[in-house]
């Protein structure tokens, strides 16, 4: 891995961290596994982790760096914190979409939103997305918005047409 990142990402899992990493870094280009470390005997009456277990991955998506941890059931991802992934075209979001939500909760998607097999919040949208919202007392923006909030997986077009009236 390059240099490590001043500000990076650090998830938390309960025992999954190694099948997650491989799982995002398979989704995205120039993605990988760096660094894997394991639990040893020291501090087994604090983290309850077999010597030997995954304790923590260093990974990178499409060169940005995420450290995946293993450590337990205690704390749970929610919808407060998510992942963009900004998409120039519908392809781009039709992959990232199907990609992302196989094995999720198909009712925590909308507007974009989905969260994925482990739990994580990501939201897939357009990079044209910030032109239909920039004016946000227009009536262009309005029917733009209108038609999102119907959406859950974003269609380009279909904002567009909204945007255009």
């Amino acid at each position: 891995m390059p240099t490590i990142q001043r500000i990076s990402a650090f998830l938390w899992f309960d025992s999954e961290a190694e099948q997650a990493a491989r799982f995002y870094t398979g989704i995205f280009k120039n993605s990988r596994i760096g660094t894997i470390t394991r639990y040893g005997k020291a501090g087994f009456e604090i983290h309850q982790r077999p010597a030997g277990s995954v304790m923590t991955v260093l990974f990178e998506l499409d060169g940005q760096q995420f450290t995946a941890l293993n450590g337990g059931p205690l704390f749970k991802f929610n919808e407060s914190i998510s992942f963009q992934v900004n998409c120039e075209t519908q392809k781009e979001i039709d992959y990232y979409w199907e990609k992302l939500t196989a094995g999720g909760d198909p009712k925590a998607q909308q507007c974009g939103w989905l969260k994925d097999k482990y739990g994580l919040s990501w939201q897939v949208v357009p990079t044209i997305m910030a032109e239909f919202f920039k004016s946000e007392s227009s009536a262009k923006s309005q029917r733009a918005m209108e038609a999102l909030l119907r959406m859950k997986k974003l269609d380009i077009a279909e904002l567009k047409k909204a945007y255009d009236g």
